[in-house]
């Protein structure tokens, strides 16, 4: 999951990094965002009830969807240990 500030929130973190890359010779960027990237792990089958279960913890608890935006992305473990996203 990535969580971030909405825009036209203030982000203080974002403005303190916007602030101090000048001096770092990146004078061309601006509108940073920081935020928070998430991992957990699931024990669910079914693929679609594994996205509607990370779909509601973000909008319940690891997002405030008032000021923060989110996206996520799932992934399947396959049978020889590798990941299939959804």
């Amino acid at each position: 999951m990535y969580v971030t500030p909405k825009r036209g929130v203030v982000d203080p973190q974002g403005a303190a990094v916007e602030r101090a890359l000048p001096a770092l010779g990146h004078a061309n960027v601006s509108n940073i965002r920081i935020g928070r990237y998430i991992t957990l792990e699931i024990q669910e089958e079914n693929l679609e009830k594994a996205k509607a279960q990370v779909e509601d913890m973000c909008r319940r608890l690891l997002a405030n969807p008032i000021i923060e935006d989110y996206f996520f992305e799932v992934f399947a473990n396959e049978p020889d240990g590798s990941k299939e996203g959804a």
